[in-house]
Formats: structure tokens, C-alpha cells, sequence
């Protein structure tokens, strides 16, 4: 819904206007906080979801602080080209760790019994699986209003791939709705130009898109799957069986290191958002902070992990998000895939705390 997005407004006022005074050196000032010395004795190869824009402080910020250094960690992050395209980047061992979609993750593993690849730390436990769509365009916040109507739909999105659990949950007659294969790059221009009425996407990326290409705030309709029926998770740390088996201690100092990130992170969003800056010089300030206030408190920071803690998962959620998967994808062997969670390597429960 757009509601919860229209809020992120009163808090980036100041944040942003602090960013823009501190500018860069916000960055530089984490170093000067005194990270932590420690040789680096363990490489790890580590993929984004996505490009670097804000979500990305919340790795970003471990690295920078030198938290992963302080574990023994040279750790290398690289931008991806999608939430699931990290799946096979890390199955292959192309990538140690990566992070990416758990609901292709558990399909994957079905897929390919053999690679026992895992999820060892939760981090959205929403997921920011949407769509968005325009007033002008016949769209509301009523599903019904989807029916008959044209969408961009990139093959490869995290958001599509759920489609039809969103479907069959809130049973739409998909009969003359249009979906229309188009590109990540193009998704957003066209519905900013009317060339589709909405669009499957991440609700961080492309709500704040679609505004930043001038469509008026009060035309955009933003759905928000998990408001719809839909109780998957979303983005997890997952690891490559091979480094998990031979490198353990290193994936529990990574997720130590990380947890120390995402905390500092929620602290301070506009230090965050100065780290993506450095490393995307198309990126503007001020949308990266919004981009991340928003993904913060809308899936990372949810009434769930607030009161329990960051990083794991409900067992009771989990089965349920494992039956709607169910539900328009044929299991060879159900429980199998359904075990791609570990949560053996998370600290403990106090450090979780947030």
C-alpha cells in the first residue's frame, strides 16, 4: 500500500538534509571511528541481489567498519543482476555467499536434489515483492483491479516469480490480464510512460523509480504481496555447500560481522546510503536513503524481528510459506526442499537483539 511509503517522507527530511551537509565524509568518518585491526586470513566471494543502491548499505557498512576484517574476513562484494540469479552463482561456487530470493532458493533445491545449497541468515523477513501500478491506469488497492489489465513482467524478477501464488491466494481471473516480457532497465519508464498499467518489481526499487521519473506520488499504487495473503520471506544469506562444509567458522564470523552492519545501518541510514554513493556514481543521495528507510522498515525491521530478534525465522511461517509455494509448484520431494534453512550459524540470540 502506498500509506506505509508516504510516511518514509517525515523521517528523511532530516536525514537527508544531514547527508547532503555531511556529504561523503560521512563515509570517511566510519574509518576514523577506529575500526578493528585483524589480518584477514579467509576470502570471501560475496553477491549482491542487485546493483549497489541502498539495500546494499546494510553489507556495505560490515565491510566499510571493518568488521569483517575483525573476523579474519577479506571479504569482495560484487553487484548482481537479480534476486534470483544469485542461486546459481553461489550453488556453482562462483560466490561463497550471496544473497538472494529463499522462495527460488527452496524451488532450486527441489530442482537439483543433489546441491545441498542452504539459507543461513534471514533478512527480509518481508519480502519486498510488489506491484506497482497508477491510479490513472485503472489501478487501486483493490486485487479485482488487476483483472484486465497489461503488466511489464521481466522473466527473471523475484516478484513475477511469485505471481502466481498471488493469484491463486486472492483467486483472480488472470483471463485478459497481459503480461508483457520487458527488461529490467525499461520496467519502470514504461509505466512511467503509460505503456503498461503496472509492473512486478521490488516495492524499494521500483516505487522510488516510477516517483523518480516524475509520476505524481498520489498516482502510484503500491502492492505490497505479503499485505495480499502472501506469507513467503524474502532475501536470505545463503552459502555454497562446499565453503559450508569446509569454512564454518568463517560463515558464523560473517554473520556476526553482518549483524554488527545491519545494526549500525538502522542507526544511522544516511552514513549508510553515503557508503552506496561511493560506489554507484549515477546514484543520488537522497533517493539511496529513501530507498533504504524504506526496505529497513518495511522488511528488515518488522514487528516479528523486533520482538524476536533479527536474522532467524518463525518455524510456523515457514511451513505455511512452504504450502503456498506449494500451491502452483510440484514438489518432487516436499521436505527436502523445504529444509534450506539452517540457523545453526547465527549469533546468539542477545546479539540479534534489536
Amino acid at each position: 500500500m502506498i500509506a506505509p511509503v508516504l510516511r518514509l517522507r517525515e523521517r528523511l527530511g532530516g536525514l537527508t538534509r544531514r547527508a547532503a551537509l555531511a556529504g561523503l565524509g560521512a563515509a570517511a568518518l566510519l574509518f576514523a571511528q577506529g575500526a578493528p585491526q585483524a589480518q584477514a586470513q579467509t576470502a570471501i566471494r560475496f553477491t549482491l541481489d542487485w546493483r549497489f543502491e541502498g539495500p546494499s548499505a546494510l553489507f556495505l557498512m560490515a565491510l566499510e567498519k571493518g568488521y569483517f576484517k575483525a573476523e579474519g574476513l577479506d571479504v569482495t562484494i560484487d553487484t548482481g543482476n537479480g534476486s534470483r540469479e544469485a542461486i546459481p552463482r553461489v550453488a556453482s561456487g562462483t560466490y561463497d555467499m550471496g544473497f538472494g530470493d529463499v522462495n527460488s532458493l527452496i524451488r532450486f533445491r527441489d530442482e537439483n536434489p543433489t546441491v545441498d545449497l542452504k539459507a543461513v541468515m534471514m533478512i527480509y523477513d518481508k519480502p519486498p515483492f510488489s506491484i506497482v501500478g497508477r491510479k490513472s491506469r485503472g489501478i487501486t488497492a483493490d486485487v479485482k483491479s488487476l483483472e484486465g489489465k497489461k503488466f511489464g513482467a521481466p522473466a527473471a524478477d523475484a516478484a513475477f516469480a511469485q505471481w502466481p501464488i498471488f493469484k491463486a491466494v486472492n483467486k483472480l481471473n488472470d483471463s485478459a490480464i497481459r503480461l508483457e516480457n520487458v527488461g529490467f532497465p525499461v520496467r519502470e519508464p514504461m509505466l512511467a510512460s503509460g505503456e503498461v498499467d503496472a509492473v512486478f518489481g521490488f516495492a524499494n526499487s521500483s516505487y522510488i523509480n516510477v516517483k523518480s521519473r516524475g509520476v505524481p506520488v498520489d498516482d502510484i499504487v503500491v502492492m505490497l504481496m505479503a499485505d495480499y495473503g502472501v506469507e513467503l520471506y524474502g532475501n536470505v544469506i545463503m552459502v555454497s555447500p562446499k565453503f559450508l562444509a569446509e569454512k564454518p567458522e568463517a560463515v558464523r564470523g560473517f554473520l556476526r560481522a553482518l549483524t554488527k552492519g545491519v545494526r549500525d545501518t538502522v542507526k544511522d541510514p544516511a552514513a549508510g546510503a553515503a557508503l552506496v554513493i561511493k560506489r554507484n556514481d549515477v546514484a543520488r543521495l537522497e533517493t539511496e536513503t529513501e530507498r533504504l528507510i524504506m526496505t529497513l522498515d518495511q522488511n528488515v525491521m518488522t514487528p516479528w524481528v523486533k520482538a524476536n530478534g533479527f536474522g532467524g525465522i518463525d518455524p510456523a511461517r515457514w511451513s505455511r510459506a512452504v504450502d503456498q509455494i506449494g500451491l502452483t509448484f510440484a514438489f518432487k520431494d516436499k521436505a527436502k526442499a523445504a529444509d534450506a534453512f539452517v540457523g545453526t550459524f547465527l549469533p546468539p540470540a542477545s546479539d540479534r537483539a534489536m
